[in-house]
């Protein structure tokens, strides 16, 4: 299903809508289908693809739990969007509330027509750019140009008149238009002389391949997210986490930034020129490991992240 599909097209293509076929287990394989197309929205709707995984995550438990009182569904796709862009507009609330920093808006009605050039910025802007944008607007961008759906499914999702969205989408497009002229002044983040030391301590031992000594950096009550995956706790229970790494070897580590955030990117050992294929953030209390956060098997979340390796 490419960009431009109609957000029913993920379940007639198949022949037959959740509820016909075995409804639980084929509104399984469409969370799963779905999941890395969600988070990009959620990624670009906070400005993190972190974050993103976080409203994602939220999104998800309520869809699980809203699905059987919800059925029949005649869209699935758009239900689930729905869901998400909620979740996102409670995340960016909560933030604002903790920043103590609010922001109106007045919308109005505009033409929107299919713009390939918009479509381009949209796709090309990075995440912090999108963050510069006024939550409805970059909403609808990010629904209309980012992931192609019509200003009629767009509206469907954000709950907003045809009108409103149009307006929304075109003051959206002409201030990404203004923000692609103007270079981005990041200053690039740093670490402290002791959390450097914690991370290139793991990093060394992992790239040795010295899994029992990571084991032993764990804290008694370590926490686990093998993201998409699984959840565990406790030095017993995550101490065998490492025991797949130690079946393969595919895998070099390296510290660096996702998003600002200090992590152990993880690169293809065959190509380490390239692009990290997955990243590893790490809590710690004092000079243990406190909580693991793996997205092995979420890759879906680096695709859009401002990644930086640190020298």
């Amino acid at each position: 299903m490419d960009g431009r599909s109609s957000l029913r097209d993920g379940i007639e293509a198949k022949g037959a809508s959740p509820v016909e076929e075995d409804g639980e287990k084929a509104f399984e394989r469409l969370i799963a289908e779905m999941r890395p197309k969600l988070h990009r929205y959620c990624a670009r709707m906070t400005g993190s693809v972190i974050e993103g995984e976080d409203v994602l995550q939220e999104a998800l438990l309520k869809a699980i739990e809203a699905f059987p009182m919800a059925q029949p569904l005649s869209n699935p796709e758009g239900w689930l969007f729905r869901i998400a862009h909620n979740a996102a507009q409670d995340f960016l609330r909560r933030r604002a509330r903790r920043a103590k920093s609010h922001a109106d808006e007045d919308l109005e009605a505009i033409a929107a027509p299919a713009d390939p050039v918009a479509d381009r910025q949209a796709a090309a802007a990075s995440l912090r750019t999108f963050m510069r944008l006024p939550a409805a607007q970059r909403s609808s961008v990010i629904l209309r140009d980012v992931l192609g759906y019509s200003v009629e499914e767009t509206s469907e999702v954000m709950g907003g008149s045809i009108a409103v969205i149009k307006g929304a989408l075109q003051r959206g497009r002409t201030r990404l238009r203004e923000l692609a002229q103007e270079p981005e002044d990041v200053v690039p983040p740093a670490l402290a002389a002791p959390e450097r030391a914690r991370l290139l301590a793991y990093i060394e031992r992992f790239n040795a391949r010295d899994f029992d000594a990571l084991r032993n950096m764990l804290a008694d009550d370590v926490r686990l997210e093998l993201v998409n995956r699984l959840r565990l706790q406790g030095r017993g229970e995550v101490r065998e986490y490492f025991h797949r790494y130690s079946l393969v070897a595919p895998w070099r580590c390296v510290p660096g930034f996702v998003d600002g955030r200090a992590a152990v990117l993880m690169f293809d050992q065959n190509d380490l020129g390239g692009r990290p294929v997955f990243f590893v953030l790490l809590e710690w209390h004092d000079e243990e490991v406190a909580a693991i956060r793996d997205f092995l098997f979420a890759r879906y979340a680096i695709e859009e992240a401002q990644v930086l390796v640190l020298e």
